[in-house]
């Protein structure tokens, strides 16, 4: 059997359709008329020659991430400091930051640490720019970098997470290699995964919804679905490297990795 949890389409369609609705209905959310005025205007294709719908419709994701999905900001910094904070110039690294909901809140909340956001999507990097001036945040940088080869070199961080990344990332087990290689010796790395096809799946759904709507729906080199790994597959994938500790566990919609390096 495939660890690999697919959703159905048709339940997908309704799911969005309900989303939608609920924003029109609500008003909550106005589209950033910079991100909006984006959504027309092409932008570099990745090396495959494929758009990305993170970088088209930025807009959609970034409500997703700042609106309905659970803030793990607690969880991360309880996993990766249990003795209670960070040490002074501590080097903090997120992969597939998006539009940098966890780097901003980590620099802000620990002012004597760096944070490094990569992604490679310039508009959600944009993004997370324009929070860390928002937050006045010296301490919090954004780069654009590959996350199955990062540009960094061996035992360059103390400490790294990530947050739904691997629900639309092949080589799995290369971004989880390039996780131990960069960190420190005795580094720890936490990692949040959605448990659930369907929860999982949403943003990639609303996107490439508004895609078909826009007559944009081609040529993008995201899935249709979203990848959920089994526990019993999710654990097993940490265990690809060395690491001198790794612990999994669930919590809800979420399956966590706390790996910590030798």
């Amino acid at each position: 059997m495939s660890p690999v949890a697919e959703t159905k389409s048709a339940y997908a369609a309704a799911t969005v359709a309900d989303v939608s609705t609920e924003i029109a209905a609500t008003g909550e959310v106005a589209m950033p008329k910079r991100l909006a005025a984006n959504i027309a205007t092409p932008r570099a294709h990745s090396a495959d020659g494929r758009d990305s719908l993170f970088e088209r419709f930025a807009w959609a994701y970034i409500f997703f991430r700042e609106k309905l999905f659970r803030d793990d900001t607690e969880r991360f910094v309880k996993a990766l400091w249990p003795e209670g904070e960070p040490a002074a110039a501590t080097r903090l690294i997120e992969l597939g930051c998006g539009p940098g909901f966890y780097s901003c809140a980590i620099a802000s909340r620990f002012p004597h640490i760096t944070a490094l956001g990569i992604d490679r999507s310039a508009r959600q990097l944009d993004c997370a720019r324009d929070k860390a001036r928002s937050g006045a945040l010296q301490n919090c940088r954004f780069n654009r970098d590959n996350v199955l080869n990062l540009s960094h070199p061996d035992e360059s961080f103390d400490a790294l997470i990530a947050a739904r990344l691997f629900t639309v990332l092949p080589h799995q087990e290369q971004a989880v290699a390039e996780m131990h290689r960069v960190l420190r010796p005795g580094g720890r790395c936490v990692i949040a995964e959605p448990r659930y096809a369907i929860w999982a799946s949403l943003p990639l759904f609303a996107m490439w919804l508004i895609a078909a709507i826009t007559g944009m729906n081609s040529g993008y080199r995201e899935p249709s679905r979203a990848i959920v790994l089994s526990q019993e597959a999710f654990r097993a994938l940490f265990m690809t490297q060395p690491w001198r500790r790794v612990r999994t566990w669930h919590d809800g919609r979420y399956q966590y990795a706390l790996c910590e390096k030798g």
